[in-house]
């Protein structure tokens, strides 16, 4: 019994490493639609240059594809041209989320 005690430990360890790591690579979908509405608003309304942008335009598997490819602008320029790593992290959680086929869809508002 004693030698199981530091695998036990061993195992609690890597397991709270992986929830560590987990959370760290998830965006806060609060600050997310902060971001959003500051910085890409700006040219993604209705009428405006970029067209209208909500998080209903895609599906949460084509937002995932979108920000894989980290590309703006119809694939012309980065993503990170505009926010940082971790900004677009949120952002991306936000659109995800709410995206047309989530649970909680929405369009993002003027609150």
């Amino acid at each position: 019994m004693q030698g199981s005690r530091p695998t036990i430990l061993l195992l609690a360890l890597i397991l709270s490493l992986a929830v560590a790591v987990s959370a760290a690579g998830k965006g806060s979908e609060t600050k997310g639609k902060y971001y959003f509405k500051q910085t890409c608003k700006t040219c993604h309304t209705k009428g405006a240059v970029g067209g209208e942008i909500t998080p209903l335009n895609k599906k949460m598997t084509q937002w995932t594809t979108y920000f894989q490819a980290g590309k703006h602008g119809h694939g012309k320029e980065p993503l990170a041209k505009y926010l940082s790593e971790e900004q677009l992290r949120d952002v991306q959680a936000f659109l995800t989320n709410h995206a047309a086929d989530s649970l909680q869809p929405e369009t993002c508002g003027k609150d």
